[in-house]
């Protein structure tokens, strides 16, 4: 679905999103990332603001988002660049040669504890991603498997943008719950079909910014 302005918008974000499901008890899954304090870093900024959260059975799906500009981010498109907005839940991408600009909807950390933000880039693409719980996730769910491998079960889903931070990604699901809400334990994730879709887009060396 494109505007007038060349922005494709994923139709997951009005089919899945708008309808605003309520979270029950069973919808804050283990997250597929670990959290920020895993590892710390000098070059990245948190917010001072902590978004409140809804208690779980009143807490909805985002169902809107702001179109946003590359220029008020990045110096250049040097690359093809990704912002991905904590607030809205939402990716936004641009290619190299700005001819084009896709906006996906996200799963975002659990906590402002667990969120990073800052800048960083693309350093690997992998389709079929193994998944390994960290130390922490572990330490709060002890029942979780020590490996899933690439297939339908993978909490990582089908491909994975490795950032330059050790144990981020952006990256697919295999629970399609998580998209819209705060879910996770790190990293950002999309649906699947998003996900296919931006790998073939971003190549390594993309800039990356969290906010």
């Amino acid at each position: 679905m494109r505007n007038d302005d060349n922005t494709k918008i994923s139709r997951r974000m009005f089919t899945r999103m708008s309808a605003g499901f309520s979270l029950g008890a069973t919808g804050l899954m283990t997250g597929a990332c670990s959290t920020a304090s895993d590892v710390v870093a000098d070059d990245v900024s948190r917010s001072a603001e902590t978004p409140t959260t809804a208690a779980p059975e009143l807490q909805r799906r985002v169902s809107g988002f702001s179109s946003m500009r590359w220029q008020d981010h990045f110096g250049s498109l040097s690359g093809g660049v990704i912002l991905v907005d904590t607030y809205s839940r939402s990716l936004h991408f641009w290619p190299s040669d700005g001819s084009f600009y896709n906006v996906y909807p996200t799963s975002v950390p659990m906590t402002p504890e667990m969120t990073r933000r800052g800048r960083t880039s693309i350093i690997r693409k992998l389709v079929g991603p193994e998944w390994r719980p960290t130390a922490s996730m572990l330490k709060r769910n002890p029942d979780l498997p020590p490996y899933v491998g690439p297939g339908p079960q993978n909490p990582l889903g089908t491909h994975a943008l490795y950032l330059g931070w050790t144990y981020y990604r952006i990256h697919g699901t295999n629970d399609t719950r998580k998209i819209g809400r705060q879910s996770s334990s790190g990293c950002i994730g999309l649906y699947n079909e998003d996900i296919a879709e931006l790998f073939e887009l971003a190549n390594v060396g993309t800039q990356v910014k969290i906010i």
